[in-house]
């Protein structure tokens, strides 16, 4: 693999840059530079480069805390799936019924990969948040919400169990789209992919049906929300099952852009003056026209969010390390294990970072740093829940000009693999993996 920044002067001409334009960090009171970086924006993308390392969520849960407590975000949105985190949401409001600590709510995390949202980090987290909305009146309170459109059957479920309590009429145009599914035969997600048969007509029935009666779902907190939610992850996941059976970049553009349309509906949701918190992979937050991903035709909310807003409005941050451990799978489905990573390969971004001092720091990408790049790709690590460190050289890292990627990037050198909440830790009490309280 080979870099395209230039050569050496050009180098290291980027490194007294990024020297320049960088803080160390080692604690949350060094992220205050970042936060008066942050500025005005209502969109604040925090990226991880893979979904199983212990800092990421920790410094994102840093960042996170200081925007809320000091800039007024109002919810944080995960690349996760909506009904687990919706309820995980209720239990950071207090809602009746939402369960007696977050360590419950978090277990009923199960679909594979569950270590993405149940692990000891986001325990901290919403632990955190409860406390903290337990001081804000309940039109105030932080939400949590998931992203994704997976969950086709857990969202489905959920407007059955829903519509069975208060709308028996809306109720058979569920159970039209859940017989439309059973005709496959079980609950494999695939389906759409063995038959080439659609439930988009029976879905888009009773899209039509509960949109037109929002207004009288308002048994709970946020329960016409959560139906309308649950009801348009339904249209989107079964398109984007059957879309992913053709192989092409359309599957990842649906997913990308039903994640910006429910940021939307939970923007409209909250009130005018709304801020929002996005946690999800680099891939995802940091814009794909500065990666190989445009030539390819592929979009992601990093570029959708600064097209749609205003690139004043959205501020992304990238995280990167050189090496050490991440809990992943070496297959789809693989049980979670900690791997090791490897060193960044030579001439990467992170072995970049590295060169210049072992040491933690977050780079700010500025006028003259954009300047000196001069549209330069340069290789860019990306681990996902499948990872083989082997191979990694041959597949994990992506072709990227850093600066337009991002608007600044925390590095740290060396990382650990997170703690995941079904492999129990020692005793019953959270593990001291912490090197400060959340």
């Amino acid at each position: 693999m080979k870099t395209s920044v230039k050569n050496t002067n050009q180098v290291i001409n980027i490194g007294n840059l990024i020297a320049e334009h960088s803080i160390e960090f080692q604690n949350p009171n060094d992220l205050d530079i970042l936060i008066e970086k942050i500025g005005d924006a209502k969109y604040v993308l925090l990226g991880e480069a893979s979904h199983g390392t212990h800092e990421y969520y920790v410094w994102r849960a840093h960042i996170s805390r200081k925007l809320i407590e000091q800039k007024g975000f109002s919810f944080i949105a995960v690349e996760g799936d909506w009904p687990d985190c919706y309820l995980l949401n209720r239990y950071v409001k207090s809602y009746a019924n939402s369960g007696k600590d977050a360590h419950m709510v978090l277990h009923a995390f199960n679909r594979w990969p569950t270590w993405m949202w149940a692990n000891w980090e986001v325990i901290a987290l919403t632990e955190w948040l409860k406390a903290y909305n337990q001081t804000l009146p309940n039109n105030q309170k932080i939400g949590f919400y998931g992203l994704d459109v997976y969950s086709l059957w857990e969202s489905l479920e959920a407007i059955i169990k829903y519509l069975e309590k208060v709308d028996k009429h809306a109720l058979q145009k569920a159970n039209r789209v859940l017989d439309c599914f059973e005709l496959y035969g079980s609950k494999d997600e695939k389906f759409a992919h063995l038959s080439g048969i659609s439930c988009e007509d029976e879905i888009i029935d009773l899209l039509r049906e509960t949109s037109l009666k929002l207004s009288q779902y308002n048994t709970d907190p946020e329960a016409a929300l959560n139906l309308e939610q649950n009801t348009h992850t339904l249209k989107n996941a079964e398109e984007y099952y059957r879309t992913l059976m053709k192989g092409n970049v359309n599957s990842w553009n649906l997913r990308d852009h039903h994640m910006v349309d429910t940021l939307d509906r939970l923007m409209k949701y909250h009130d005018k003056n709304a801020k929002a918190i996005i946690w999800e992979h680099n891939t995802h937050i940091g814009d794909s026209r500065a990666t190989d991903m445009h030539n390819r035709g592929m979009v992601n909310v990093g570029r959708l969010t600064r097209e749609k807003y205003g690139r004043e409005n959205v501020y992304s941050v990238g995280f990167g390390s050189n090496s050490g451990t991440v809990i992943a799978g070496m297959e789809w489905g693989d049980a979670m294990r900690v791997m090791n990573v490897p060193v960044a390969i030579e001439g990467s971004w992170e072995n970049l970072l590295h060169k210049l001092g072992e040491k933690d720091r977050i780079i700010f990408m500025e006028d003259d740093l954009k300047e000196e790049w001069d549209n330069a790709n340069i290789w860019h690590r990306a681990i996902g829940v499948v990872y083989n460190p082997k191979y990694e050289q041959y597949g994990n890292y992506v072709p990227s000009i850093i600066p337009e990627r991002y608007d600044a990037f925390v590095y740290i050198d060396k990382t650990k693999a997170l703690h995941p909440l079904h492999i129990e830790p020692d005793g019953t009490q959270m593990p001291e993996t912490y090197p400060f309280n959340i």
